[in-house]
């Protein structure tokens, strides 16, 4: 999970490890970028509005590396342009603030697709 927000961020991930899930947490693109840890068993949680590179622009960069791991774009009110550009992406957006379990539920959801084979996001 990706955001320059400490305190949403580990709320976010605590939310997450409450309902299972191992999470590493990054406070910027580039930090993810230079780790270079993301694994094909995970799922990207990603803040659209970032210091220095944006979601979207991040989660190009790992696709270029050929680091395919579905992709959850979150943000508040995207624009034309971002919701266009992530439906391109293959990627999904979760609108901040959150309705209940709206981002678990695309987490399990985009885990579901990539099990099933069906996240043709790699291949864009």
């Amino acid at each position: 999970m990706v955001d320059d927000d400490g305190a949403v961020r580990n709320s976010r991930k605590f939310s997450l490890e409450i309902e299972g899930f191992a999470v590493r947490t990054y406070s910027d693109g580039q930090e993810l970028l230079n780790r270079g840890d993301a694994s094909a068993g995970s799922c990207l949680i990603i803040d659209h509005n970032l210091p220095g590179i944006s979601g979207l622009e991040t989660i190009a960069r790992l696709r270029e590396e050929h680091v395919n791991v579905p992709a959850i774009l979150i943000t508040s009110h995207p624009t034309l342009a971002t919701t266009q550009n992530a439906r391109q992406a293959h990627v999904p957006i979760v609108e901040k603030p959150f309705l209940e379990n709206a981002l678990i539920d695309e987490v399990r959801a985009a885990l579901k697709r990539r099990d099933d084979g069906i996240d043709r996001a790699a291949q864009t």
